[in-house]
């Protein structure tokens, strides 16, 4: 765990926060720290964390907007926008949004990034909910 524990990713709790086997609170490292960092900043609304108003994303906003191609847009820019400010140990590559054919009420936010200090370039897709596009 020393190792790990230098390491410039990190090492923090996990989410949601849980136990771990020996009744401690269970922890996150390495790249799975930074996709969670990710995923906490995505879900926190601006306004939230209450010493650190600025934190989050603007994602919230879009809650009740249909699913089309201008929420897409928006979600881009507010996922690109987070990311930048909140997770200074990546690079992002590509932000892209689209409804998921299956779930019409599903945007898929698909994010590339690199990690800086070790050039390992991962993905993750992030699921929001808005309301389906009217035909």
């Amino acid at each position: 765990m020393e190792s790990v524990v230098n390491d410039f990713r990190g090492v923090g709790w996990a989410f949601p926060v849980g136990v771990d086997e020996r009744g401690g609170i269970a922890l996150t490292a390495l790249d799975a720290n930074i996709e969670q960092s990710i995923r906490i900043i995505l879900l926190t609304a601006k306004g939230q964390r209450v010493m650190r108003p600025e934190f989050g994303c603007d994602l919230h906003e879009l809650l009740f907007a249909h699913n089309d191609a201008s929420t897409a847009g928006l979600a881009v820019h507010y996922v690109k926008e987070a990311l930048n400010m909140w997770e200074p140990r990546i690079q992002l590559l590509d932000v892209r949004a689209s409804t998921d054919p299956a779930q019409p009420s599903r945007l898929l936010i698909a994010i590339r990034y690199e990690v800086k200090a070790t050039h390992d370039r991962r993905s993750l897709v992030f699921p929001f909910y808005a309301i389906p596009e009217e035909e």
